[in-house]
């Protein structure tokens, strides 16, 4: 053969797999279609139709009741496909729709029903919720590629069936310390983004601690300006202004995610007594601090300017915050003494009331009396709590499952791994996974508990890259525990489904910890 022969069949062979891109640039062909049994977390039901796929048309549009979901729907695969993707509201019949009717009721609020026919896809739920769950549903049907930043050739193609699916539990969350290290508003929105995808719904900001004030108080500037000014290990520290921070909120409520703010107390709070002498009951501001121990400072619960101070603070959060919660803390308040401790936090649960939220602070503020409405945050390490089983039973309060050795986010992969603290013990991806929340703490049951979430401590935690190599894929399990049944539950199965996450996090630049305990695809 001579040589032009084989170049021209060179470049046949080219063309079949590849299109161009500008400036010699050739992009590969998308992969086929990702069969359902991929889906993360595990969905309450999907079939697929035997035989059956969808060809994503050049000219495909999106109808949908929700312009918002439509809008970041179609801006993910025009940057993948190259296709202009046009948005637009129904009636109009196009390749996909992303409707508020026709789902069945037993799928809730928060779910959905996706169908995926040889003519086009279907998306749909109840409330915007549910169509935006069934979007990263969706989404996750196509390969890694898809969302992407760089044109690649199809076809697209999608696995036939349908998806009918709701949540487990109706609270599903992660939590990220901006005290111990500060993280700038871009960094809270790129987390953001990484937890939307696994439909978890609230996010908790841990916004003061010891060694840093992360939010803006008017009137109170100082808890910014100083009690912000460091972190742990003597960093320049930061805050947010209110602006700042009611810009996270709304970003948040765009991927159908609640803020939860928290302002620790009346322990974890030394940067507040080093702002304001008068929050002391020795009348002297404390130093700034920017070590890591725990449970050496305590607001002054008998002063009056203490309940000014935080209706102060409570109100102007409430009013920048419009999800129904606060999160108060309450944990490790080992400089106050219980009976102060009891009168305190029953006294910030009103406060939090008058301001129209209902309080969420960690277990202990079971030792108090949690009012209607309130949740309890667990976080121990043992398997029972007298003292949360009796508010359970006693005021029906609901609690929040984050045991320390199985949830908490800034534990050890393994001895040797590192950033991470190692209290709790170590957490591989498997142990994060293999616990049942609605049936492990004693005299808690299912209809109890709220939800599961991940907490991200960060005095180990630097770096973006710090936050999600120890996020993923740990959080995604967690993901699975609050979302699916537990008849899904099963290890051998869910680790075939998050190694396919693997190249996703590869394209989109996620650094994450590949646990030996799970056959990452290669190259991921």
């Amino acid at each position: 053969m001579s040589s032009s022969r084989v170049r021209l069949v060179l470049a046949a062979l080219l063309l079949a797999t590849s299109v161009p891109l500008g400036s010699g640039t050739m992009a590969a062909a998308a992969p086929g279609p990702v069969p359902f049994s991929s889906i993360v977390p595990a969905p309450a039901s999907a079939v697929q139709t035997s035989g059956v796929t969808y060809t994503l048309p050049s000219s495909v549009a999106i109808s949908t009741d929700v312009p918002g979901i439509g809008d970041q729907l179609a801006a993910t695969l025009r940057k993948s496909t190259g296709y202009a993707i046009p948005v637009h509201t129904p009636p109009a019949a196009d390749g996909i729709q992303l409707l508020l009717s026709g789902a069945p009721a037993s799928v809730g609020d928060q779910g959905y029903q996706l169908d995926v026919t040889a003519d086009g896809v279907t998306v749909r739920a109840n409330k915007a919720a549910g169509l935006y769950a069934g979007a990263q549903t969706l989404l996750q049907l196509f390969p890694p590629q898809a969302q992407g930043s760089t044109v690649t050739a199809g076809p697209w193609k999608l696995t036939g069936g349908k998806v009918v699916d709701q949540p487990r539990f109706g609270y599903r969350s992660a939590m990220l310390d901006v005290a111990r290290h500060f993280f700038t508003v871009a960094q809270v929105k790129r987390f953001i983004d990484e937890i939307a995808r696994y439909k978890l719904n609230y996010f908790h900001l841990h916004l003061a601690d010891d060694q840093g004030w992360r939010i803006m108080i008017n009137g109170w500037e100082r808890l910014a300006t100083y009690g912000g000014s460091t972190q742990v290990g003597g960093g320049a520290g930061g805050y947010y202004t209110q602006a700042e921070y009611a810009d996270i909120v709304a970003y948040a409520q765009s991927k159908y995610i609640t803020v939860v703010p928290e302002i620790d107390m009346p322990g974890h709070t030394n940067a507040a007594l080093a702002s304001y002498a008068e929050l002391n009951c020795d009348g002297k501001a404390r130093p700034l601090y920017t070590g890591t121990d725990v449970g050496f400072s305590s607001l002054c619960t008998s002063k009056e300017i203490t309940y000014t101070f935080l209706d102060a603070v409570v109100g102007q959060l409430a009013a920048l915050t419009p999800g129904p919660y606060l999160h108060i803390g309450g944990d490790e308040a080992k400089s106050t003494q219980p009976a102060d401790y009891k009168t305190f936090i029953n006294r910030v649960q009103q406060i939090v009331l008058k301001h129209g939220k209902k309080p969420i602070g960690w277990h202990e503020i079971a030792n108090a009396t949690p009012v209607a409405g309130a949740v309890a945050q667990f976080w121990d390490t043992n398997t029972s709590n007298t003292a949360v089983a009796n508010a359970v039973k006693n005021n029906g309060t609901k609690v929040l499952m984050s045991p320390a050795n199985r949830a908490y986010l800034d534990m050890k992969y393994t001895s040797s791994t590192s950033p991470g603290n190692d209290w709790a013990g170590t957490i591989e991806v498997k142990k994060a996974y293999d616990w049942n929340p609605g049936a492990y703490l004693s005299g808690v049951g299912e209809s109890a508990v709220a939800g599961v979430e991940g907490p991200l401590w960060t005095e180990t935690i630097k770096t973006m890259g710090d936050i999600e190599v120890m996020t993923f894929p740990r959080l995604v399990g967690l993901a699975e525990l609050g979302w699916s049944p537990q008849s899904t539950h099963n290890w051998t199965a869910f680790s075939k489904r998050l190694a396919q996450q693997g190249p996703l996090w590869k394209l989109l630049g996620i650094k994450y910890y590949k646990s030996p305990q799970v056959t990452w695809p290669s190259g991921s």
